[in-house]
């Protein structure tokens, strides 16, 4: 195949070829789960969505295997704020997540295994590593990884030992031999609860977080698989502790390819729950819809940093309008089978193969819209459709997204200040019997030669975010956003 993908390891475009034939099996960080996901959780997720669509529109079969995370110091900290157990507080966030994910059109992964249910499985890989003279007890009741017995350690982050040192602020503490090494087995604390905590031969006690993936990345994927991906900011420490982990404990190549997405900026920072300036997905759309924001996302390239803003997103919401009213021309034709061959679809198929260029496909897009708004071609419009799949867009209703308007604000007097997202009163766009109404007695006005009045309808429903478009066929409308 003619798929080329960046390797953060060799930092370098190579040629992709699965190691089992017609099967990629794809490994990707998910979330710790204690609170909602916001629009840089969203990215990520996003950016694998994308990938794995490519692969299977390509003809490949994908394992894709995304990880949660329910045990940590964040999780066990929030349940106790809340009053309710750990499971109770992953269970609520797990459901939010796969609502607000949903709602953006990012597939499930083919299998989406918890920490907790493969605690023996970690444990099994600690003493693996302790057998191999890679682990150490602490005198704290820890099991540390021995950074420094693993050759090899900082190939992908491109960063010596002696580098990592001479940026290791922490003093050596809680029994670590070394200020780099890294704890497998965090002993048990008295005031965690006993759901925090599992027994073994280490003693009662819970997993670090890198030792995490390791085990259940093996344990679905084996021990080598084709492609381990996550945010930029798990480059270092975590995936170059799970390639520590991993390959000081089997003696193989954890994966052949590291592929990892960009960071979203707010304000040239980035966008994170530790420096207060995230959106939650919930957030965002509330003024903006789905496929807006997955549009957003998509037509920039998955590892080129992402700025959030309204100007952004409003701009994505007019650049999808103009792809969505050449469908609204003319009905598609069914594409059951793109034909490569096709010049759209050879130059769409180009920019993908060539690391998901995802902002060269789209400009694909509004090349192929512009024929269709020039013909009135269904064949087509149909292709458009179709492409817009292998991104997870142009799948809706045209006149449904056309006609799509946030809800409205209505300030009352003395109800105070708004919080951005969270209206003092919110009340629905008009309805569709009010537009059609409006739009009929706009029709009559004009009938009786009432041209004042016909206007003033239009503008009256201008002034409510509705634009009017006449046509030999009759009166149409959208939205003005």
């Amino acid at each position: 195949m003619s798929l080329r993908i960046y390797n953060t390891l060799s930092r370098a475009l190579e040629d992709f070829s699965p190691l089992e034939p017609g099967h990629v099996r794809m490994y990707v960080c998910g979330m710790t789960i204690y609170d909602l996901c916001h629009i840089g959780h969203a990215r990520m997720m996003m950016a694998f969505d994308v990938v794995q669509r490519w692969l299977k529109a390509s003809g490949l079969r994908v394992t894709y295997v995304r990880n949660i995370t329910d045990i940590d110091d964040k999780i066990i900290k929030r349940a106790l704020e809340r009053g309710i157990t750990i499971r109770q507080l992953t269970d609520e966030m797990i459901a939010a997540m796969h609502q607000d994910i949903g709602l953006l059109g990012i597939e499930p992964p083919s299998a989406e295994p918890r920490a907790t249910e493969y605690v023996p499985q970690m444990l099994s890989l600690i003493g693996q590593l302790e057998g191999k003279g890679l682990a150490y007890r602490a005198s704290n009741g820890d099991v540390n990884y021995s950074v420094r017995k693993f050759d090899g350690y900082g190939k992908l982050s491109g960063k010596s030992l002696d580098e990592l040192r001479a940026g290791e602020r922490v003093a050596v503490l809680d029994g670590k031999e070394d200020p780099l090494d890294f704890v497998l087995w965090k002993s048990a604390k008295a005031e965690e609860p006993p759901e925090a905590k599992w027994e073994s031969a280490f003693g009662a006690g819970r997993p670090g977080w890198h030792i995490e993936c390791s085990a259940m990345s093996c344990a679905t994927l084996g021990e080598t698989f084709d492609i381990h991906g996550g945010g930029a900011d798990l480059q270092f420490p975590h995936h170059e502790n799970e390639i520590a982990q991993s390959e000081g404990a089997t003696g193989k190549p954890l994966a052949k390819f590291w592929v990892h997405n960009g960071f979203v900026r707010v304000d040239n920072e980035k966008m994170s729950k530790s420096l207060g300036n995230f959106f939650t997905i919930r957030d965002v759309l509330q003024q903006y819809d789905a496929e807006t924001v997955r549009f957003f996302i998509v037509r920039a390239h998955y590892r080129s940093a992402l700025n959030y803003s309204d100007a952004h997103l409003d701009d994505a919401r007019q650049a999808l309008k103009r792809l969505y009213t050449a469908l609204s021309l003319v009905a598609p034709s069914d594409v059951a089978t793109i034909n490569w061959a096709d010049p759209y679809a050879a130059r769409f198929k180009a920019a993908m193969d060539e690391d998901f260029g995802t902002p060269e496909a789209v400009a694909v897009l509004f090349d192929l819209a512009g024929e269709v708004n020039k013909t009135r071609s269904a064949a087509l419009a149909g292709l458009l459709k179709a492409l817009g799949g292998c991104l997870g867009i142009l799948q809706g209703d045209p006149n449904a997204f056309l006609q799509w308007m946030p809800p409205r604000v209505i300030e009352v007097p003395g109800a105070g200040l708004m919080r951005p997202g969270i209206p003092s009163i919110a009340a629905g766009p008009p309805s569709k019997a009010f537009i059609d109404e409006q739009i009929a007695a706009r029709a009559a006005a004009k009938a009786a030669k009432n041209f004042a009045e016909a206007d003033r309808i239009r503008q009256a429903l201008l002034a409510q975010g509705i634009v009017l478009k006449d046509s030999a066929a009759g009166t149409t409308w959208e939205a003005a956003q």
